[in-house]
């Protein structure tokens, strides 16, 4: 019989640093989602993801590190490539993946429920009218 280590919650920075750059790597190679930020918007990785992680840091420790617009970023990529459900829950299969192979507790469970309420508001807001 195999043992594993017990997961921990989402306590550091650091824990914010390796969900991000676990799930970004399930990310570049998924062949559903992978090539809307690979090819499509050619994401700049090395200035990609520490504002992922400042995201994830002010989602889960209120820290106010990052000073972005999500939502108008996701209007952008829209405009290039029509995202569909099938891409939100992708993406959203993928974080919840990557959350649960790494932690377990409360701050991994709320990095879960914000990854769906960020998933469904960018798709309620894409379909909105004014914002096309």
């Amino acid at each position: 019989m195999k043992l594993y280590p017990m997961k921990k919650d989402i306590n550091s920075p650091e824990d914010v640093q390796l969900l991000v750059d676990r799930f970004y790597e399930k990310i570049k190679s998924d062949k559903l989602v992978g090539f809307i930020f690979t090819d499509v918007m050619k994401v700049n990785w090395e200035k990609h993801i520490p504002v992922i992680v400042a995201f994830w840091q002010n989602a889960l420790f209120y820290t106010g590190g990052y000073h972005g617009n999500a939502l108008k970023k996701h209007i952008n990529i829209n405009r290039v490539v029509p995202l569909e459900k099938k891409h939100f829950s992708r993406w959203l299969h993928l974080f919840n993946q990557t959350v649960d192979e790494y932690f377990e507790g409360e701050k991994a469970t709320l990095a879960k429920q914000r990854a769906q309420s960020i998933a469904s508001i960018i798709q309620i807001k894409l379909k909105a009218p004014s914002i096309k």
